[in-house]
């Protein structure tokens, strides 16, 4: 792997996903010297729990020094500075760069202006490429293994960036089925389906979960993101489209594991998360691991 910088989950290779996997692995537990003297900037210009501080928990757990901005109204993009001004600035502070950004492309726009280590922590409801890699890691720790897995997404499909760079990750493998399980008005955007169909990966869109989950072995359930809709009364219409509850989750498999990127409304009640089926938490933890992998690479491949 020698790229240093990731925008997009649909540059990556299966070679680079394979590799990135088995260094998190290495990562779990571990504190190192990789990124000492070395100081991470964590760029949040829209809200953010989980991403944010699995990557300055990952900095340091890499040695490195954290400089943030977690909330746009304290920084001068309220004063109106434009990207481009932020990042020339930023990379003169910061060694890499971690970027999360509410307009579509803003990942692509921003290494425009920098040649140093950049993630895409998400731009808007286009890519989260770093989610995708924690979750297909993730789901080969907890299926033990991706090829010949029938994976469901469920909920908001059209605006779920999660949803989007993990689909490009699976056509890197051989799933035996993707099912897409949405309301018509959140069905996942046609380009994907063009790309499972080119790529010959057997797929199906429903709006119907029960009677598909005895064939599900992973459930990637997300939530309708009331922060993507016009109006609460778009919002309101769409929200609580599917609830897992425990008497859903046991018409799968007693192998189904259940995902979820977080944070969760009401889509998943909080009785599911004591069934040995849900892994939404160690997912969690196993974005610190996936990265601290791509800090510690990206960086060495950029200070050679």
């Amino acid at each position: 792997m020698d790229r240093t910088q990731l925008t997009t989950s649909a540059d990556l290779t299966r070679e680079e996903v394979d590799f990135l996997m088995e260094e998190a692995e290495k990562m779990r537990g571990k504190n190192t010297d990789d990124l000492k003297g070395k100081v991470v900037a964590t760029l949040f210009l829209e809200p953010s729990t989980r991403t944010r501080l699995s990557f300055e928990t990952a900095s340091h757990r890499l040695g490195a020094s954290v400089i943030t901005i977690a909330d746009p109204k304290t920084s001068s993009v309220a004063k109106g500075e434009i990207l481009a001004d932020t990042i020339r600035t930023v990379e003169k502070y910061a060694d890499i760069i971690v970027m999360r950004h509410p307009e579509v492309g803003s990942a692509e726009e921003a290494i425009k202006y920098t040649k140093k280590p950049f993630l895409n922590a998400g731009d808007g409801a286009n890519q989260h490429p770093t989610q995708s890699l924690l979750d297909i890691y993730t789901i080969k720790r907890e299926s033990g293994g991706i090829d010949g897995k029938t994976i469901a997404f469920i909920g908001d499909l059209k605006y779920g960036r999660t949803v989007h760079s993990l689909t490009y990750i699976l056509c890197l493998y051989n799933p035996t089925k993707i099912i897409f399980i949405s309301p018509n008005e959140l069905k996942v955007p046609e380009k994907y389906i063009k790309m499972l169909e080119e790529k010959g990966i057997k797929h199906e869109e429903t709006a119907s979960l029960e009677e598909k989950m005895p064939e599900i072995d992973v459930i990637y359930m997300t939530r309708i993101q009331r922060e993507r809709f016009e109006s609460d009364d778009e919002y309101n219409k769409l929200k609580g489209s599917y609830v897992l509850t425990p008497e859903i989750v046991k018409m799968g498999k007693e192998s189904l594991r259940i995902l979820h990127p977080l944070p969760r409304v009401d889509e998943i009640t909080p009785d599911v998360d004591d069934m040995p089926q849900s892994a939404c938490f160690r997912q969690a933890e196993n974005g610190v691991y996936m990265r601290m992998a791509l800090l510690k690479n990206l960086s060495a491949n950029y200070y050679k």
